[in-house]
């Protein structure tokens, strides 16, 4: 195992020894590191919390860290992380709180690069990117393969959909909708699908023009989003299902 003589591993903390442990950095006592995990050098890792394998830690990053809530009261919460994330300098991840659910997670194959804050029981799902300073400011869902760019707050409570792009600077305060390609310029807007972000995940020229006309009953014609949600149903497709399905169960609106 290697572990710097300057790293304080608390008793208790499972480091398998294929684990990296840099100068300076610190593990708490319940703290579950999976295999070939890599903390370059003075890392944080605190609270409950349950690391998959192969995630690497750069330096002055904080994860599992207390929420910054003045309600929370040290209760035994926790956060979870999936497996193969690059996490950058300065990132913080707080831990879940009782009202929010106890449990802030992280999944699989994200990059969040530096300065990036996840706040508590936000779910961040998989193969996401969440782009310099990017905030969750809680209870916040991201849903697989979306990313957020740089300097862009996200509101308590917002969802934004999977496969969604949301331009730097852009402060979300509703869901984004899935697929889309969402930027402030001198408002929010969704200015149609992420069409080139999901070419390079392997969308075929079938499903992004079945999704082009569902955003065009949604952005362009003159309807409300419930008339524009009848129509988009009756459109075929599972992606077209997933946008239905998201219009249906979003509670804060979405930028349109």
């Amino acid at each position: 195992m290697s572990i710097h003589p300057s790293a304080i591993v608390s008793p208790g903390a499972v480091v398998p020894a294929s684990c990296t442990v840099g100068p300076f950095s610190t593990i708490g006592p319940e703290v579950v590191l999976g295999e070939s995990c890599m903390l370059i050098s003075h890392v944080v890792l605190d609270g409950r919390t349950r690391i998959g394998a192969r995630n690497v830690f750069h330096p002055f990053c904080a994860v599992g860290v207390a929420p910054q809530d003045l309600k929370y009261g040290g209760e035994p919460t926790q956060t979870e992380i999936g497996n193969s994330n690059t996490i950058r300098e300065y990132v913080t991840i707080s831990r879940g709180t009782v009202g929010g659910g106890g449990l802030t997670r992280l999944g699989s194959g994200n990059l969040l690069m530096a300065s990036v804050h996840i706040g508590h029981d936000s779910l961040v799902g998989s193969h996401c990117i969440l782009a310099n300073a990017a905030t969750l400011a809680g209870h916040v869902v991201i849903e697989d393969y979306a990313t957020v760019g740089a300097f862009s707050p996200v509101h308590q409570h917002c969802i934004v959909g999977q496969y969604a792009f949301i331009g730097g600077g852009t402060i979300v305060t509703q869901d984004v909708l899935p697929f889309s390609l969402t930027s402030s310029r001198r408002e929010n807007k969704a200015f149609g699908i992420n069409k080139i972000g999901l070419a390079r995940r392997g969308f075929s020229p079938e499903r992004l023009q079945i999704l082009q006309k569902a955003f065009r009953l949604l952005l362009a014609a003159k309807m409300n989003t419930t008339q524009a949600l009848e129509k988009i149903k009756q459109l075929d497709g599972d992606d077209v299902a997933l946008l239905a399905s998201f219009l249906a169960r979003s509670e804060r609106g979405v930028i349109k």
